[in-house]
Formats: C-alpha cells, structure tokens, sequence
C-alpha cells in the first residue's frame, strides 16, 4: 500500500458505553437547540443502514485484494463499521421513545441502499462510499476541531459522535484504496461519485429535520422560524457548516488526491490518549473537547 502523510492505525473498539439509556439526556440535547438537535438526529438516523451499504459495497472487493495490509484494513473497517452501526441503532431506539417515527428514515435511508447495490456498478458503489466516507471524516474535523461548535451539547451524546468521528479519521482511507487499487475506478467515476454524494447528503440535510421537527408537534409557521433562525448555521455564507465544508469536499476533486493527504483533526491524539487511559470514551471526549480550539 502506498504510504501518505497522515495515517492513523485502525483500531476496531467494542461494547462501548456512552450512557444513551439515561431518561435525562435532553431531547433537544443540543445547547436546547430544536433544529441543531434535530440535523444531527436526523443524519445519524440514517447510519445503521448507510453502515450496513458501506461494508457491503466494500467487501464486493475483498476476494480480488492481495495486499495483507489493505485487507487486514478492510478486515477492521468492516469491525469498525459494525460498531458503528450498532450504536447508532440504540440512539435511534432514544429517539423512537421520544415519539419520532424513525422507522420511517431507517426504511428511506435502506430501500435508498439496497436499490444502489442492485442497480449500481460494484465500481460505483464503492467509488460513492469512498466519497461519504471522506464526508464523514471531513465531518469529524468540522465539529470537533473547535469549541464552539458543540459547546453546550450533552456530554453522552457528544461522546457518541466524538468516538464515531475518531474512527472515521482511523479508516478514512480504506474505502478510497479499495475503489482506486482493487476496483480500478478513475477519475471522471470518482468526482460524479462525489457530486452526487454532495448533492444527495446536502439535500437530506435541509428536508430530513422539518419532518422530524413535525413529528416533534411543531407546527409549519413554528418550524419555518425554526428554520430561519437555524439555516446560517447549516449554510451561512461565512460561517456556515456546508460553506465550511467546500475546500474539504474540493480537495477530492484534484487529482491525485488521497483522504491521508488531509492533516487528521488536531485533538485526535487527545481522545485517543484518554482513552487508553481511562477505556471511557466520554472523559476521552471531553479531553478531545478539551484540547480544541
């Protein structure tokens, strides 16, 4: 495998417990933010199935790859993967008992995934989950490498997507080395996998929380103040999440790109060391949230 300049070493954690039982975690766990809560329930709503699409359009390759080192990487993506998804399936159990319909992502979100790996290209499958894959981890830097981005959120839940993140950075580069090497995808399949990731992912992110908002009892004029007052965060000009997310997803489009040619977040040593520490990921995320900017 080629070496790049930020490589983090996999390692597949289990049985973690970030506490998402507890009856007094906010619902609007976010700051007391309804819409900011909600954008975030809403994208992670999506995981265990998108998870699920991921390890499979991945190991569509597995039997076609030599390299003891990329398939040892393929071996702890699809662990850490695995992980992921579980924990992301009793969240959603959290927000079934707040009242919100979240069968109804979960069945969007997996008849979306089944219908690209029955009608897709094994080559474009991978080749899109490369490029979520380098949204997830763009991700990880977005919120975690500055205080006040999740200042004020409840520590169980932003442990949950602090450890998501940490392992997202581990393996960002696994899905991109399976299409590039194995399955030999090229440029022009590359940057459309990209675009269509962007626009798909954008998209969900501005409609998905006005129907979980709905199911919250807000009505649409309460929901439509919701949204103007929490639109600039989410696509604000300067300041925005998706503006702040541009040079990253542009870099994907040079060629010759490779996700380890990304620095990895600043205070990924600082999670990762509390962590070995303590085995809490929530005093690893508040030492990671600690150590941000």
């Amino acid at each position: 495998m080629a070496r790049h300049a930020h490589k983090e070493t996999i390692v597949v954690r289990k049985d973690l417990d970030f506490g998402l039982d507890s009856d007094d975690i906010p619902r609007y766990w976010m700051a007391g933010d309804a819409y900011r809560t909600r954008v975030f329930d809403a994208i992670q709503a999506t995981f265990p199935d998108g998870e699920r699409y991921f390890i499979s359009a991945v190991r569509a390759f597995r039997d076609r790859i030599q390299d003891p080192e990329l398939l040892q990487a393929v071996k702890d993506f699809t662990m850490q993967e695995g992980q992921h998804g579980q924990v992301h399936t009793r969240y959603n159990e959290r927000l079934r008992r707040q009242g919100i319909d979240v069968e109804a992502f979960v069945k969007h979100t997996r008849a979306m995934c089944d219908g690209r790996l029955q009608r897709l290209s094994p080559e474009y499958n991978v080749a899109l989950t490369a490029a979520l894959e380098h949204f997830t981890a763009m991700m990880a830097d977005l919120f975690f490498a500055e205080k006040a981005v999740l200042e004020g959120a409840d520590p169980r839940v932003r442990a949950m997507f602090a450890w998501h993140a940490i392992e997202e950075m581990e393996h960002k580069s696994v899905a991109y080395d399976v299409m590039q090497q194995i399955a030999g995808v090229g440029y022009f399949t590359r940057v459309l996998a990209m675009t269509h990731a962007t626009a798909s992912f954008s998209l969900y992110s501005v409609v998905a929380p006005w129907f979980m908002l709905a199911m919250d009892g807000y009505t649409v004029r309460e929901r439509v103040s919701l949204y103007g007052r929490g639109l600039g965060w989410l696509l604000g000009p300067r300041k925005g999440v998706m503006r702040r997310l541009l040079p990253m997803i542009a870099s994907y489009y040079r060629p010759g790109f490779h996700p380890e040619d990304l620095p990895t977040v600043h205070n990924y040593g600082a999670w990762v060391a509390a962590y070995a520490e303590s085995g809490d990921p929530l005093a690893a995320a508040d030492a990671m949230h600690a150590a941000a900017a």
